[in-house]
């Protein structure tokens, strides 16, 4: 099984792969737009690591247990989540392709890249999820990036998004994470546009 894909081979119709993050910045490159270079670390390994360390019914009865009303108990669920993936092993199968992915990208230099969260309940046209989930800048090296990649899984259970996606409707067992990786661009300026429907 292959857990990682280059974004110029994704589009919109990969959102259950690659999450809603990853399938539009494939959709970008496809439209000729300047998107810089990267893949994605796809579901199957977010789904191959929870599985392989058991802790899908632990994930789901915690985050079931906790109530969009009561922000307290979504707090309590999302720490012990995160203890969870804290305890958990990365397989290896795993860990050897995103590293080969990650060479492949930057090649034998270190050279920064961004490690954002893709949710496959993201970015939909019934719910956005901005600033739900996680996403690091600035990260070198093997062990950096694996680190991020396990920060951004377990960032699909924080207080918020377990809140959030109570309110949407979402079941917890619905969820999904793939993580996208691209060489991190030095820019002078940045900015985030709001529109109204």
């Amino acid at each position: 099984m292959s857990y990682t894909i280059a974004l110029v081979r994704l589009g919109r119709d990969d959102v259950p792969s690659a999450g809603g993050k990853g399938a539009h910045l494939g959709e970008l490159i496809g439209a000729g737009l300047p998107v810089p270079p990267g893949f994605v670390l796809t579901t199957a390994a977010y789904e191959a690591f929870v599985r392989m360390n058991g802790l899908q019914q632990q994930i789901v009865g915690l985050a079931s247990r906790a109530s969009s009303g009561d922000p307290q108990s979504c707090h309590e669920a999302s720490a012990a989540i995160r203890a969870l993936f804290a305890g958990g092993d990365m397989p290896e199968a795993i860990r050897a392709e995103v590293l080969d992915a990650y060479e492949g990208l930057t090649g034998e230099e270190e050279v920064p890249v961004a490690v954002r969260s893709s949710a496959t309940a993201e970015d939909l046209p019934e719910a956005s999820f901005a600033g739900q989930q996680e996403s690091y800048l600035n990260i070198q090296g093997p062990g950096a990036l694996l680190e991020a990649v396990i920060q951004c899984w377990v960032s699909l259970w924080t207080a918020r998004s377990i809140s959030y996606r109570q309110r949407q409707g979402i079941e917890p067992g619905a969820v999904c994470m793939a993580v996208v990786v691209q060489r991190l661009v030095p820019a002078d300026a940045s900015g985030v546009l709001f529109t109204a429907n």
